[in-house]
């Protein structure tokens, strides 16, 4: 058992409790694997009536991804393979806890991103913050919003999901809940308290939350609802780009210029990903899409150029193969969500 991720029992509750705060929690392989067989384990035991996700004290992130650096390496150095298993057991954990037949609960105090994003999302239960920074900023490094990302964001409304996808934008707090990323917002120092009283009673999580819980503040992103809904609004990444350069706000501007230093390609892929979700029924076959493109993009030029800018050498100017929307065609696309050989398709947990 890693010592990444701590695993007991409080209560009548699963307390899984992320602890890898160098890093901001996050996830490698071994949490992956380790919250797993917590969550198995406590699937058929009667003493525990609900699961909590949260992270160890005194960091400032929930969870802020997958290992990307990790991920790198294996690009370069063993063509993906490590790479895919990382991924493809990341997605099982995924969708055990989009199934999991027991309530789960997520304390997104902090950094939400990426890999956080997939933990949290399954819960029934999602607590926000004032401390809270959600978002999926994977267009910035060449990968894509994946995790469940497609599922979730598809089904936002008001092309909200389109927008942090394609731009990476963090939302607070208050703005997770107004979106319903978040089903309740709870100041950080309330958390010790609600925390306390679910693992005694956790059937009443939710009242238990609302009870505490003070009005939240204002959402700042219902204030460019609009401007999303009408920018945002086509599934095809130039006509939004155009509806943004048509637009002579200060707004759009700031938007447009965002855009400008994402990868064309993993833009190209994220909107496809969502219309492709918006359509599905079973969150196992989102996963399994989204594995198809993982174990595409991974070794494509892409990921590793924007990790090596942003993480690695934090320089900030990736260059992008291929360099503009034009030159991302759709057979490129295609062939990034064609089906793979049956014996390498994801599938879930046993």
């Amino acid at each position: 058992m890693t010592e990444d991720v701590k695993t007991t029992i409080e209560g009548r509750v699963g307390r899984i409790t992320l602890n890898r705060p160098k890093a901001l929690h996050a996830l490698t392989l071994e949490m992956c694997h380790a919250m797993s067989a917590a969550l198995t384990s406590w699937a058929t035991d009667d003493a525990v009536e609900a699961v909590m996700i949260e992270h160890a004290e005194g960091s400032r992130g929930f969870c802020a991804g997958g290992d990307i650096t990790f991920l790198r390496n294996s690009a370069l150095n063993d063509g993906g393979v490590s790479g895919r298993k990382f991924f493809h057991d990341e997605y099982q954990l995924n969708h055990q806890l989009f199934t999991y037949t027991k309530p789960v609960i997520a304390f997104m105090d902090g950094i939400t991103m990426g890999g956080g994003v997939g933990i949290s999302q399954p819960a029934s239960i999602r607590i926000a913050t004032e401390n809270t920074r959600f978002a999926m900023p994977e267009t910035g490094i060449g990968l894509f919003p994946d995790v469940g990302g497609g599922w979730y964001l598809s089904r936002l409304g008001g092309r909200i999901g389109q927008f942090l996808a394609l731009t990476g934008a963090r939302l607070d707090g208050a703005e997770c809940l107004w979106t319903g990323l978040a089903t309740h917002y709870l100041p950080s120092d309330m958390i010790d308290d609600a925390k306390t009283r679910i693992f005694d009673n956790p059937a009443r999580a939710s009242g238990i939350l609302s009870e505490l819980a003070p009005s939240p503040p204002e959402a700042r992103i219902e204030a460019n609802a609009d401007k999303i809904a009408k920018h945002f609004a086509s599934d095809r990444y130039e006509d939004i780009l155009t509806s943004l350069e048509g637009d002579e706000s200060g707004w759009a501007a700031k938007e447009r210029d965002t855009l400008g230093t994402k990868s064309p390609q993993t833009c190209k892929v994220a909107l496809r990903q969502l219309a492709e979700s918006a359509k599905l029924t079973d969150f196992a076959d989102n996963m399994a899409m989204e594995y198809r493109i993982a174990s595409r993009v991974l070794t494509r030029p892409d990921f590793a150029e924007g990790v090596r800018a942003v993480i690695v050498d934090k320089t900030g100017d990736p260059a992008w193969d291929p360099a503009t929307p034009a030159g991302v065609s759709d057979e490129l696309i295609d062939s990034i969500f064609a089906p793979l050989p049956s014996d390498e398709e994801w599938k879930p947990l046993a």
